[in-house]
């Protein structure tokens, strides 16, 4: 059962904004600014950096497959089934770690004006969570929209009242750890940016997602930075270094320096709103990892059941919420860093999986929306998430190679047996070596999902394309050489003999030349019958000779259909010119290495339906 498109680009801006302003910014402060002192809000930048070279990365494949599950599906169709199986339960688990996270702070806020024991808050509001998204991913959105824009209203506000009272005395010294604890710091705190990967989690959820993905990616990114620089940079100028070092709550204790009690008041209630705002953001896209792999066969069934009422995957969720408890009562230390080092991972990945998509020449890789400076963005990306990984210390790297090695045992002991799944490295190696390694399923696959993804109908010119013959000439031709082929591949669809049609086929070339370009020619006639129409695509490498003006045409489209059909006739000629007139479609079909992949080009070329 489909997952149901309904979150436009004012949620799925709130759902990744409000996924990175939570913990990252209401507790982490205080921590990491005892890591690298003023110098921290630089650490914030340098982590924001480099999430961006992640989010061009993790934008480009959104917007190419809108799948739930998102990185998670492109590891897979990049990289195999084993690695794919891995990376999505490891991200599972970091979501549900990071959304844990999200739900102590929220806990210690509450706690300020409520007397209740904090794990008894964090759970009851888990609970209130699950229920919520269970309803419905619209619901969901809107929530976050409301919570998103009134933290955003307070923080600003935070800043325009705070910015005055900063005293410059409290940056000296700037970074008394030196400059390696400024990195160090970053991967530390990167943490704050992984709200990013989950809007690519309900990419099929999204309308027009080949658009909305990518752009509210980009405004939250940037949003989320510039909200992060200068709310540091005020907390850091109006509070004493040793009294930021040692607070969990460093924003309201920044407020109540200069708007007093309420200030706090008002602040702590802006981090309740962002802790709720962040961990509903965390279920909503943990969630489709368990779904993903479900529909891949590398997890039971039952992880990829769809309520049927509210079309939300209700048992991915339950299982996620209780994820999300049971990581309540693990240390914050180990959280905080288990989960920074996966999400590092899942932008290495990322940036992996684009290079080898692009580098697959897969013809039906085609994303609405391309990284800029490829391949130089991703392996700046690569080698300083590696870096910052490594920086992080020896705990979280054993607690991520534990992580990794309980997913691949999923994958040997379940998914092994159960699926075997093309991927573009396969088409990689086949493009190095020359040798035959993969079938078309992939490509097929892509196909299906960019018809999705640009709800495509198919019509009745999609269903004689599917069905139509399809001549692919490696050699230079004579004009009536070709037209023999055409006539003799055609002639038993149309109920005509060979030879007659082949003397149609000349008769109408030597009375007005189809010939529409040196490249392209559309032989198209109408016959004697009743009810028979037929198209059939052609390349030739070598060119066919139509006339001296055009001795070498390589794409030929011939349309043939008797007189009730001119309608449809005069219809088909309209979609096939308006194809061609498409961004690279010579490029497209030359480079083509089949008939069905010459037959995808028509089918995904822009038209008018």
């Amino acid at each position: 059962m489909k997952l149901r498109k309904e979150l436009n680009l004012s949620e799925v801006f709130c759902i990744t904004t409000g996924a990175m302003l939570g913990s990252g910014l209401f507790v982490l402060p205080g921590l990491a600014h005892a890591q690298a002192g003023p110098a921290v809000f630089i650490s914030y930048l340098l982590a924001g950096l480099l999430a961006t070279i992640g989010m061009l990365s993790q934008a480009e494949l959104a917007s190419a497959i809108p799948k739930a599950g998102g990185t998670y599906f492109y590891v897979t169709r990049s990289m195999g089934p084993a690695v794919g199986t891995v990376y999505g339960l490891v991200t599972l688990i970091a979501l549900a770690l990071k959304s844990a996270f999200e739900l102590v702070g929220m806990a210690v806020f509450t706690r300020m004006m409520v007397n209740v024991e904090i794990h008894l808050i964090a759970v009851s509001l888990c609970v209130i969570f699950i229920i919520i998204n269970i309803i419905g991913a619209k619901g969901a959105g809107r929530t976050q929209v409301v919570l998103v824009f009134s933290i955003l209203a307070i923080l600003l506000f935070y800043v325009i009242r705070g910015f005055p009272n900063v005293n410059v005395r409290h940056f000296q010294p700037f970074a008394p750890e030196g400059l390696k604890a400024v990195f160090s710091t970053a991967g530390f705190v990167f943490l704050s940016y992984g709200g990013l990967l989950k809007i690519a989690s309900l990419a099929e959820e999204v309308e027009d997602p080949g658009r909305v993905i990518p752009l509210g990616m980009i405004l939250s990114l940037f949003a989320v930075v510039a909200i992060y620089m200068m709310v540091i940079f005020v907390t850091i100028g109006v509070l004493d270094g040793v009294e930021l070092n040692s607070s969990l709550t460093p924003i309201s204790a920044g407020a109540a320096v200069f708007m007093s009690s309420w200030g706090k008041i008002v602040l702590s209630i802006a981090a309740i709103l962002a802790f709720t705002s962040a961990a509903n953001a965390g279920i909503m896209g943990a969630s489709r990892y368990p779904l993903a792999l479900s529909r891949d066969d590398l997890l039971p069934g039952f992880f990829g059941k769809v309520n049927a009422r509210f079309k939300t995957p209700h048992i991915a969720i339950l299982i996620t919420g209780s994820l999300m408890i049971a990581a309540l009562f693990l240390e914050l230390s180990v959280i905080i860093k288990a989960a920074s080092s996966v999400f590092i991972l899942t932008y290495i990945f990322s940036c992996l999986a684009m290079i080898i998509l692009r580098e697959s020449r897969l013809q039906n890789y085609q994303p609405r929306f391309r990284a800029p400076f490829y391949p130089w963005i991703q392996i700046i990306g690569i080698v300083g998430f590696g870096f910052l990984l490594f920086e992080i210390g020896q705990e979280a790297l054993l607690v991520s190679a534990i992580l990794i090695a309980a997913g691949f045992l999923v994958y040997w002991f379940y998914g092994r047996i159960r699926t075997e799944r093309e991927h573009a490295l396969l088409h990689l190696i086949e493009r190095i070596t020359a040798k035959e390694l993969t079938t078309r399923s992939l490509e097929t696959e892509l196909k299906e999902i960019i018809r999705e993804r640009d709800d495509i109908i198919k019509d009745r010119f999609d269903s004689l394309i599917e069905g139509s013959i399809v001549l692919d000439i490696e050699k230079a031709m004579p004009l009536e050489a070709f037209f023999k082929l055409v006539a003799d591949a055609m002639a038993e669809n149309l109920r005509i003999a060979p030879d007659i049609f082949l003397k149609l086929l000349l008769d109408r070339e030597k009375n007005s030349s189809t010939v529409i370009s040196p490249d392209l020619a559309i032989p198209h006639l109408v016959i004697e019958g009743e009810s028979a129409f037929d198209i059939l695509l052609a390349r030739c490498r070598g060119g066919v000779a139509f006339s001296e003006l055009a001795p070498s045409v390589h794409t030929v489209f011939v349309l043939v259909g008797t007189s009730e059909e001119r309608n449809f006739h005069l219809r088909s000629l309209a979609a096939i010119a308006q194809i061609v007139q498409g961004p690279d479609f010579e490029e497209k079909w030359m480079s083509a290495k089949s008939k069905e992949d010459l037959r995808d080009i028509i089918l995904l070329g822009k038209r008018r339906r």
